[in-house]
């Protein structure tokens, strides 16, 4: 399992996953509210976005990859320095590889990236209460919840409530991999 930089050659695959996986990513999925144009309509559009975003350090668009295979999507946007020190992750997964722990691999891998190389102070998750699956992420990596947001983001045609997670570098010390990696530590009697 790995990331690696999402690139305009992943455009067959990723088109190839995203229509297989259609009735499981629709219901999580980031729509444009009516009358809003803003967006890019293809793939290399989009790659052409996040690319751009990447340059201005506002973003980094990652493919999620299982023995080199293309198996899903990790993207941190709204990167901010200042006093602020924080970004947001989203992702999505091939259906074929949910319940692998990949997902949460690749977000341990990338909050450790966002914290320990680029020295942002936190990162945060936005996900509808209704996402057991993505859920199930950051309790795997230990995110506290911070909130919830009404009419948060616009998905699957309309403005949806959102639960939001964030870590710190303070809560991630040693990194949230290793930590993930040796699972839940016993209680103390």
């Amino acid at each position: 399992m790995g990331v690696r930089p999402l690139l305009m050659s992943d455009a067959t695959v990723w088109a190839e996953v995203r229509r297989r996986n259609a009735a499981w990513l629709t219901p999580w999925e980031a729509t444009l509210p009516p009358g809003d144009r803003s967006a890019p309509k293809t793939f290399r559009g989009l790659v052409r976005d996040l690319h751009r975003q990447a340059r201005e350090r506002r973003a980094l668009p990652f493919a999620v990859t299982v023995d080199d295979e293309f198996a899903g999507q990790l993207t941190v946007t709204n990167i901010t320095g200042g006093s602020a020190r924080w970004a947001q992750v989203g992702y999505w997964i091939d259906k074929r590889f949910a319940g692998q722990d990949v997902m949460p691999t690749a977000v341990a891998l990338v909050t450790d990236y966002c914290l320990f190389e680029l020295d942002l102070h936190r990162v945060e998750v936005a996900i509808r209460p209704e996402n057991t699956a993505s859920l199930r992420v950051v309790e795997k990596l230990g995110f506290t919840e911070v909130g919830y947001a009404k009419g948060y983001l616009h998905i699957d045609g309309a403005w949806r409530d959102h639960r939001l997670f964030a870590l710190t570098v303070e809560e991630c010390e040693g990194g949230v991999l290793r930590r993930f990696r040796q699972g839940p530590r016993a209680e103390n009697p």
